[in-house]
């Protein structure tokens, strides 16, 4: 199915359709905060700044919204569910699985960060860990599902996946209604393919990639999904072989532009957090505001600017060296 497209009742992800997720969730999620700056809080020009702090959702990050969705909209078989994930998918379906009572399997690759590593044993999944990056996760985790029967659970290119990421959208319109401009993270594209479904253009969105993983930027200028490198201080969280196929039409429908930010600018912004906020923030969740920091994205003069940090699964650092 093209979630763009959908059936002839409307697009598979779309506003009306996140709102129904949206109440199907919304008992086993949080709402989680926003927090209203300015550019000058972190030496930028004046412009309105709010940032919306999914790290603090259960199990450190977005994809618990996704997983909840996956695993409340299908049907689930008593062998269970099975995800292929960088660490963060992982760790949000063996929580949603654990609170539901679901058995479920969990295939890592070795770039995994230890912290989302235990997180995935804390909630009681049976863990795989192996290959070295997320595709030869997936690989094996295809493998099993097909023996086993289970549930597959798709980290981005899933329509329940997007239905349940773009909940957020829904929260930010709700807490900060005046923005201009929001700025995501992309590796696979369901967040951002989930939040733009939500916006449909009512907003500019705008991705950021690392320049070691550019995976929508490729596809942008492919003009259609194809392989990008896999790389970078957030590989963990952003580094698939290419953006979604379900994700790709939205995209190019409603995302304005991609822009790159490098893996200095990641860890600057990680460590503006902590300096700023005492906010501890992954990689793949501080690229969104490395953008700004960066000035690979410019705001125009008052415009009015949403930024998602969304996870942080991340060991603890000593960020003020």
């Amino acid at each position: 199915m093209n979630a763009d497209q959908g059936t002839k009742s409307g697009p598979a992800v779309s506003p009306a359709r996140i709102k129904e997720t949206y109440g199907l969730i919304a008992p086993h999620i949080r709402r989680t905060p926003v927090i209203s700056l300015t550019g000058a809080d972190f030496a930028l020009a004046d412009f309105p700044l709010t940032l919306k702090l999914e790290l603090t959702q259960h199990a450190g990050s977005f994809k618990t919204r996704g997983a909840f969705a996956n695993l409340l909209l299908r049907t689930v078989p008593a062998v269970g569910v099975v995800a292929a994930s960088g660490g963060n998918h992982g760790a949000a379906v063996a929580y949603a699985a654990q609170k539901l009572g679901k058995p479920a399997k969990i295939f890592v690759p070795r770039i995994s960060s230890p912290a989302k590593i235990q997180r995935i044993r804390d909630y009681g999944a049976d863990l795989v860990v192996g290959g070295e990056r997320y595709p030869d996760a997936f690989a094996a985790s295809e493998t099993w599902r097909l023996e086993s029967g289970a549930l597959g659970v798709h980290a981005f290119d899933q329509v329940e996946t997007m239905l349940g990421q773009g909940t957020i959208g829904l929260e930010f319109d709700e807490q900060a209604p005046a923005i201009d401009t929001l700025l995501v993270g992309v590796g696979g594209g369901g967040l951002i393919g989930g939040i733009a479904a939500w916006y449909g253009g009512r907003v500019r969105v705008i991705g950021v990639e690392p320049e070691a993983a550019p995976t929508l930027y490729k596809a942008f200028e492919a003009g259609k999904p194809v392989d990008a490198e896999m790389g970078g201080i957030a590989a963990d969280s952003l580094a698939p072989r290419q953006v979604g196929q379900l994700v790709f039409p939205i995209a190019r429908k409603h995302v304005e532009r991609v822009v790159l930010v490098t893996d200095d600018a990641i860890r600057q912004a990680q460590k503006t957090l902590w300096g700023n906020l005492r906010v501890v923030a992954e990689p793949g969740a501080a690229a969104a505001l490395s953008a700004l920091l960066s000035g690979r994205y410019i705001p125009a003069k008052n415009e009015r600017v949403g930024v998602l940090v969304s996870g942080g699964n991340t060991v603890a650092v000593d960020f003020d060296r």
